[in-house]
């Protein structure tokens, strides 16, 4: 009863410790809010539809009837529709061949499209602009992508300027981060932008490592950018605001680490080698990182109901208690990175969430694959879409990128989201989802043995 007693005791001062800390934070005014975010849709001419995939899988030369076969099942198990996107030197045939100014263009088209759009919508003059970061993990020029919106919108010369890469899908909520730093200890009234996008022109295989094809199957065109701000006289414009946020690292476990790489194979093709031990990275980075965040997140009596069960089992001898935390008695959505069927899946699991929970993650991924650092932002314009989001809601956004690492962040609502009619890249099509079953690309044996044998 002791031990009981003790635990109880430790675990309440460690709660209304985290709740003074929140208290003291929003009383110095140095919340971060979120006032709008801009999500890609790429040209409907760049689109991955099943003939495309087809045409793309045969003018491979490398791979034998084994590769086609497993390239195809794998497409079929990835959960991904019709109507994801891919960059123009793939639609085009020249994958093998690509260049920096494919490369340049790509990202190009995704950054000044979106940041167009996000300053048309707030009205706000690009001049104003206090911080920029930039996250794209596989390709980096010189100048730097940051540097190249800098002279696109004639930014200021005093403008604070982070060029982030290789943070891979977790990269998103990485910069936010930065920019929550920033904001919350040296700049005051700043307005920030943070650009999330990637880069896949130069980066796709045309080798026939299995688990380097993976990358093929998985990864699609997308992007996005955050306006961010601490200014108090702009909270009445805000959407979001960010209430906690949480890195995690797990770097130093060599099969963490291995699972998910850069690399080139033995003929030299360069691509994203994917291990299956990434699911398992996944859920052991989300683990360590919910032991951070979980105090932050879920009410007392949860977490001391949670504690209990456990010591009284553990000193009863009773075995493992199998009832886990409630996340759902502290957070109302969950907006985990659509990085594949197998990590969503995970993640479900691991958290305890039904179909509703997991919907817009599994839908993103369906509809515009797997986008990156980005892809967390089509999970909750999907949400929006969805008229989902109602005020005073809290959203768990997850993400992860290889390293291995977790990165998680809460938002609360400020207002409800009505679906942002016009601007949601959702909306030509989110009468259509979620539907009666997810058809992909290829669905059976037959389908694909006839795909690889006709013409």
């Amino acid at each position: 009863m002791e031990i009981l007693f003790l635990s109880l005791l430790i675990t309440f001062l460690c709660y209304a410790l985290f709740c003074l800390y929140n208290l003291i934070h929003e009383i110095r005014g140095q919340s971060c809010y979120l006032l709008a975010y801009e999500c890609f849709k790429p040209p409907e001419d760049t689109k991955l539809d099943r003939d495309t995939c087809v045409r793309i899988i045969r003018r491979n030369k490398n791979l034998g009837l084994q590769e086609y076969k497993f390239l195809l099942k794998a497409m079929a198990k990835s959960g991904i529709g019709e109507h994801t996107y891919a960059p123009r030197s793939v639609i085009e045939g020249r994958e093998e061949c690509a260049t920096i100014e494919d490369s340049l263009k790509e990202v190009d088209e995704i950054m000044f499209e979106t940041l167009d759009r996000i300053f048309k919508r707030t009205r706000l003059s690009p001049v104003q602009i206090d911080i920029l970061v930039v996250n794209i993990t596989v390709f980096s020029s010189i100048s730097s992508f940051a540097a190249r919106i800098i002279n696109r919108y004639k930014l200021r010369e005093d403008i604070k300027v982070f060029n982030l890469s290789g943070t891979g899908c977790s990269g998103s909520i990485v910069a936010i981060d930065l920019v929550h730093r920033l904001l919350k200890t040296v700049h005051k009234n700043c307005l920030a932008v943070v650009v999330s996008t990637e880069c896949l022109s130069q980066s796709w295989y045309c080798g026939k490592v299995t688990s380097m094809m993976l990358s093929n199957c998985l990864f699609r065109s997308g992007g996005g950018c955050l306006l961010l701000t601490n200014n108090p006289s702009l909270k009445p414009n805000a959407i979001l605001r960010l209430k906690h946020v949480e890195r995690t690292h797990l770097g130093a476990s060599d099969e963490a680490y291995g699972s998910a790489m850069m690399v080139e194979d033995e003929q030299g093709h360069q691509g994203i080698y994917l291990k299956k031990s990434v699911p398992k990275a996944a859920s052991e980075a989300l683990k360590v990182n919910l032991k951070i965040m979980v105090p932050k997140i879920l009410p007392l009596w949860e977490i001391v109901c949670y504690f209990t069960m456990s010591i009284y089992h553990s000193t009863m001898k009773r075995g493992n208690n199998n009832k886990g935390l409630n996340f759902k008695s502290g957070i109302e959505h969950f907006c985990v990175h659509p990085g594949g069927r197998a990590v969503i899946d995970e993640i479900s699991k691991g958290l305890g969430l039904n179909d509703y929970d997991i919907e817009p993650s599994r839908m993103t991924i369906h509809r515009w694959g797997n986008t990156s650092s980005s892809g967390v932002w089509y999970v909750l314009s999907y949400m929006e879409a969805k008229k989902r989001l109602k005020k005073g809601d809290r959203v768990l956004m997850i993400g992860l990128g290889s390293g291995f690492k977790c990165c998680s962040c809460v938002w609360e609502v400020m207002r409800d989201l009505e679906g942002n009619v016009g601007n949601n890249v959702w909306m030509d099509c989110i009468d259509n989802y979620p539907p009666n079953k997810l058809g992909t690309i290829f669905v059976n044996d037959d389908q694909i043995l006839a795909s690889i044998k006709s013409g």
